[in-house]
């Protein structure tokens, strides 16, 4: 999607996992990333795509081997970007679909990798509407066990959190504070009932594990997504 090839995507690993639907600032000061904002920016505006995908190990990917990378990841339009002098930039992306990375393996005829994607639908399972239910009241629940600090669960507020079924997983997937492995088989989840009935038992899970907790040092690392790059 971008150096003249638009079947291949460029790919940012991290240590985190973007869903559909939010939004991600990082701060990007190594070399082969820069050139990757730089060649975007040269797209048209609805070209300028990039691939957020978690990596499975370690920090960096190195030698870009692809079993390095989770196969499903999260397509991020360039919403905002602010250069620095010296050619750092500080980005804001926004989620806008899953995809997956074919066989084809990884494309590092560029400094920065890029692959071949298929996107993922998102279908909406058997009963969206009613594990919806369940997972908003538990949200609450879990945000109250916070102590009402909203700030704490991505600084939503109450009356902002979506009814949709589908937008409400991703917004729970993203603001809950659960380790890496967690938010990748929530993106991964097959459809949207299934990622909601899985958050059911991780929100009554962390809950559970809130309340017995005296206070919460920890919380606060997991408002901003950090770039390893």
């Amino acid at each position: 999607m971008t150096s003249g090839d638009p079947s291949r995507l460029p790919l940012f690993p991290l240590g985190t996992v973007l869903f559909p639907g939010v939004l991600l600032p990082l701060h990007v000061f190594e070399e082969r990333y820069r050139r990757m904002i730089r060649d975007l920016l040269d797209e048209d505006q609805d070209r300028r795509d990039l691939g957020i995908v978690a990596i499975r190990e370690g920090r960096e990917v190195g030698a870009a081997r692809l079993p390095a990378l989770h196969q499903v990841g999260c397509v991020a339009r360039l919403r905002r970007v602010d250069p620095y002098a010296d050619g750092r930039f500080d980005i804001v992306c926004m989620g806008t679909s899953r995809f997956r990375l074919t066989g084809d393996g990884l494309d590092t005829s560029l400094p920065y990798l890029r692959a071949r994607t298929e996107l993922l639908d998102e279908p909406p399972g058997e009963a969206p509407g009613p594990a919806a239910v369940t997972v908003r009241a538990l949200f609450d629940t879990y945000r109250e066990a916070l102590g009402g600090d909203t700030n704490m669960t991505g600084g939503t507020d109450a009356d902002d959190v979506p009814d949709d079924p589908r937008q409400l997983s991703y917004l729970v997937a993203a603001t809950v504070v659960l380790d890496l492995a967690d938010r990748q088989r929530l993106l991964e989840a097959p459809d949207t009932t299934s990622r909601l009935r899985a958050e059911t038992r991780l929100l009554r899970r962390e809950t559970a594990l809130v309340a017995q907790l005296p206070s919460l040092p920890g919380v606060e690392l997991a408002r901003v997504p950090a770039s390893p790059n």
